[in-house]
């Protein structure tokens, strides 16, 4: 028995190993996976975007720090995670809004409120990343990057 093979099919194009088409998004969905295993821990490969992300986390009070570690040429950023007392996690939900595919902008008066302002909005605006809470203070508008609640 022999597989037909059609004659004009083209070859089917991959990303080679390795390459991720949206890194915010695989740094959110390392995060969200590793937070629903309990993990107290993650490691994601670093960029400056990513770190401004983990510092809005950090000051929000989602996670309880991170760190750089350079091994070599690679940067890799160490997540940890906060710990409550009665075991519920901190981050009970992480949703990447703005992707490669389809951006996402709002302006300033138009920052959406996640869960009625339980969680936050992280936007990428022209003063560098913030939270949703931040950007209305300060009057800026820009791409929303994730909510995280």
């Amino acid at each position: 028995m022999a597989t037909a093979v059609a004659k004009n099919a083209k070859p089917v194009k991959r990303a080679p190993a390795g390459v991720v088409s949206d890194p915010i998004a695989d740094m959110l969905t390392r995060v969200r996976n590793a937070n629903a295993a309990r993990h107290p821990e993650v490691k994601v490969p670093a960029s400056k975007l990513k770190l401004e992300i983990a510092r809005v986390l950090k000051d929000e009070g989602y996670i309880a720090g991170y760190e750089v570690e350079a091994d070599g040429t690679t940067q890799t950023m160490r997540i940890i995670f906060k710990a409550r007392p009665d075991r519920a996690r901190v981050i009970s939900g992480i949703k990447r809004i703005s992707r490669p595919g389809l951006r996402v902008y709002a302006r300033k008066t138009e920052i959406p409120r996640v869960l009625g302002g339980l969680g936050i909005a992280v936007l990428s605006t022209a003063e560098g990343v913030m939270s949703g809470r931040q950007a209305t203070r300060q009057g800026l508008g820009g791409e929303v990057l994730a909510y995280i609640w």
